[in-house]
């Protein structure tokens, strides 16, 4: 498992019975995690008296209590500032467990010896654009929600990069890259991160399972002659990561070589030392 044991803004406490409890910057939160099936004793204080919960409702959707937590604030990964807040669906627009990647990505584009170009998709607010971007590359950050994309580049300037060559696009991720190739265009590294379920503009239905492969096959047009990361996320539960591995040993390494891994995402728990499992990533180098 990949663990993402660089924070210090952000501290996973303990996690069961359906919960996580965290600490982000100086705030404490209780959200749902379906993985924590596990009974856990709940001695930490901060259980009962977190600064927000996010609670489900039987009828579906939930609601978040939060009388003692601004409206946003700020967590620091390293060099790296992110402005965080409680959202529908019990996100707070990070996903900490990423910082696992945004190291590799980091040591990839710093050790390449010379100009990158990266491609994210499904971009949401900008974690892994602007770890590449902090390590010197150019990146496109793509993304078909405004408001997300506009998080994204808070997350920038937070970060002292507001001056860093990003580019945004608001756009459908499939229709961006078909004009890409259309164009021209290539790019070193691709970053996906796709949902497990969602519609397109035109209503238009994406299943992962079902459409994940063509997916990759298209975006696997718009690298260049000399690429250097593929790396493709993975939230649905049930997807084992070595799905990603097939996936790209069958469609990166045939034509440009290098290696394909894949492995659990996760977060390690304090209070029992274990690790929380947080999705996974496929990993393709040229190494």
């Amino acid at each position: 498992m990949w663990v993402a044991d660089g924070w210090e803004d952000y501290r996973l406490l303990d996690c069961g019975q359906g919960e996580k409890l965290e600490r982000w910057g100086p705030y404490t939160l209780v959200r749902p995690d379906p993985q924590a099936i596990w009974r856990t004793p709940r001695r930490d204080p901060a259980w009962r008296t977190p600064d927000a919960r996010y609670a489900r409702s039987s009828s579906g959707g939930g609601q978040w209590s939060k009388s003692r937590l601004p409206e946003r604030w700020t967590v620091t990964y390293k060099d790296l500032t992110f402005n965080v807040k409680p959202m529908n669906f019990k996100h707070t627009g990070l996903f900490p467990e990423q910082a696992a990647n945004w190291e590799v990505l980091g040591e990839l584009i710093r050790g390449a010896g010379r100009p990158i170009s990266v491609l994210n998709l499904f971009a949401y607010t900008g974690g892994a654009s602007v770890a590449c971007a902090a390590a010197g590359a150019k990146v496109c950050h793509v993304d078909a929600a405004k408001g997300m994309v506009a998080w994204a580049k808070e997350n920038a300037k937070s970060s002292g990069l507001e001056d860093a060559p990003i580019r945004y696009i608001v756009d459908d991720c499939a229709k961006f890259v078909e004009r890409e190739i259309r164009r021209g265009h290539v790019y070193d590294g691709v970053i996906m991160d796709p949902p497990s379920y969602g519609r397109g503009p035109s209503g238009e239905v994406w299943k992962l399972e079902e459409d994940l492969w063509p997916f990759v096959e298209l975006v696997a047009q718009v690298l260049s002659d000399r690429p250097l990361f593929f790396f493709l996320n993975s939230y649905t539960t049930g997807l084992a990561p070595s799905v990603l591995t097939y996936i790209l040993e069958s469609l990166i390494t045939p034509r440009h070589g290098g290696r394909s891994q894949s492995d659990e995402l996760g977060l390690r728990v304090e209070a029992t030392g274990l690790v929380l499992p947080c999705g996974a990533t496929g990993r393709w180098t040229a190494e």
